[in-house]
């Protein structure tokens, strides 16, 4: 009997979107992301991460082409390229809606209309798996900038995403935040999830991941294992030579 290759969770075809002035956002992408890929978004700034990530769940919707999720044309249903995708922003805060903690994880699940019991514990265990047990009740106002982008990431999980995206998650973290965020999407790898995040603090991502995506001027110039792409990205000027693998 023959394999049955599974379609890729995320699949982009010709994806062009141009913002209100003309200028160019993404043009011409064509990707796949498959099951269980880790794979890491690199490029300057407005090389069009963002925006590509924003059309993964129909926050943008392409002039040209089409984004497909499991199957199914972002553009005809976009709530269920929701379900399956959870994003993280750069601006945690503009994530957080609860007036605690604990309220804004049962956000999500809430709004998918799951039961009392089936909320509470995903509250419960999306706040452990984040290091914020026992902060349920807690103001989120009076979270630091780390401790913010992981109740961000554990409203997400509360969601049980099949894909977790990432933009810039170290963004105004120090140190010791970017070693907890690390240490939270080590955990999702470890549970075989895919993986989708931008970053310009590679080294800190590489152990994780399995491909390189380089933008550069809303087109992809190079797509394959960190090995082969980061060299181009040091050519470019985006990455100082220390960054090679």
């Amino acid at each position: 009997m023959e394999s049955v290759e599974h379609p890729p969770v995320i699949e982009c075809c010709s994806v062009t979107h141009r913002f209100a002035d003309g200028s160019i956002g993404i043009e011409d992408i064509n990707l796949r992301i498959h099951e269980n890929e880790a794979v890491l978004f690199i490029g300057p700034n407005g090389s069009g991460k963002t925006t590509l990530f924003r059309h993964f769940i129909g926050l943008l919707v392409p002039q040209r082409g089409d984004v497909v999720v499991d199957g199914v044309s972002v553009r005809e249903n976009v709530r269920r390229a929701r379900e399956r995708i959870g994003m993280v922003f750069q601006d945690a805060d503009c994530q957080i809606v609860g007036e605690t903690v604990g309220g804004d994880v049962a956000f999500g699940p809430e709004n998918l209309r799951l039961d009392r019991t089936e909320i509470d514990i995903r509250v419960s265990e999306s706040l452990k798996a984040v290091g914020l047990e026992g902060f349920a009740d807690r103001r989120p106002h009076t979270l630091s900038g780390g401790e913010k982008r992981r109740l961000a990431i554990a409203g997400i999980l509360a969601m049980n995403p099949r894909v977790l995206v990432l933009d810039e998650p170290f963004a105004n973290l120090d140190y010791p935040g970017m070693r907890s965020i690390v240490a939270i999407l080590r955990q999702w790898r470890d549970e075989q999830r895919t993986l989708i995040v931008s970053s310009h603090q590679v080294g800190a991502l590489l152990p994780l991941v399995t491909r390189v995506v380089l933008l550069n001027g809303g087109k992809i110039y190079a797509d394959g294992l960190p090995v082969e792409v980061l060299p181009k990205a040091v050519e470019l000027g985006i990455l100082p030579p220390g960054a090679m693998p």
